[in-house]
């Protein structure tokens, strides 16, 4: 990596949160700014530089042929590529037309749908080229996002949660959802990294941040239904900021 790493900032299928997440940094950026050159990043700046960048930060999913066609240029121009949110790493929100028929929904959705060229579905960027790293989130968690860009500029490994939710409820004292008051969570499927902010305020984890490994959705879908969960309403909760991940993608499917 060069003494002055060139970073970029990209965005595909998305709603610009994780980029957000970046700019709401400001004073850790400020400290870094020195260390790193913003090569291109049009979020934050209209100023553009050509590769080879040394990180590449990607956020969005891919939904079009131009889509993909755009990671695998951004792939060949970057050294390292790191995908940012739950759209860049399982599809996002909009993967929700990978369970329909798009051209069924199309003309629902835009007045004239014959100007709309899409992708039936919605994917994650590691389906299309190669990624070094994945930080989850919906939107990322600034935290990690942080200890991410120092690590890559000082050559280590980042060092990030590999745990679930719940053991952040743990950690914050918060009593689980689930025994206390019976209330479904997706808390012991899902990876870490929110801080457990929906148990701490009694309600149940929405699973923003993705399956962890190693998931047992099987088990917990059980446990919900003792609590008296139609499937309908897990397949719903199943299929949100993550639906295309495979752990909540399987789950869901068996249970339609």
């Amino acid at each position: 990596m060069s003494a002055r790493p060139k970073v970029a900032v990209w965005k595909f299928s998305s709603c610009d949160g994780c980029q957000l997440t970046l700019l709401d940094c400001e004073d850790e950026l400020l400290a870094i700014a020195g260390a790193i050159e913003i090569a291109y990043f049009p979020e934050a700046t209209s100023a553009e530089l050509e590769g080879p960048y040394d990180i590449s930060l990607v956020e969005g999913s891919v939904t079009t042929a131009h889509d993909v066609a755009r990671i695998h240029e951004i792939r060949e121009e970057s050294g390292l590529l790191v995908t940012i949110g739950a759209c860049a790493t399982s599809g996002g929100i909009q993967a929700l037309r990978n369970f329909a028929d798009v051209k069924e929904w199309a003309p629902i959705v835009y007045a004239s749908p014959e100007f709309i060229s899409t992708l039936d579905t919605s994917t994650p960027i590691a389906d299309h080229v190669k990624v070094d790293l994945e930080l989850r989130g919906c939107p990322i968690s600034k935290e990690q996002l942080v200890e991410t860009v120092l690590a890559l500029l000082n050559g280590r490994p980042p060092r990030l949660p590999s745990t679930s939710v719940c053991f952040e409820c743990k950690a914050r004292g918060t009593p689980c959802v689930m025994v206390a008051n019976g209330t479904p969570c997706l808390g012991p499927v899902t990876h870490a990294g929110c801080g457990a902010i929906c148990p701490a305020y009694d309600r149940g984890c929405y699973g923003c941040f993705g399956p962890m490994e190693s998931p047992n959705v099987n088990a917990l879908v059980a446990q919900w239904r003792a609590l008296g969960m139609r499937d309908d309403g897990i397949v719903r909760a199943l299929r949100t900021f993550n639906a295309n991940a495979p752990a909540f993608r399987e789950a869901s499917r068996e249970l339609v």
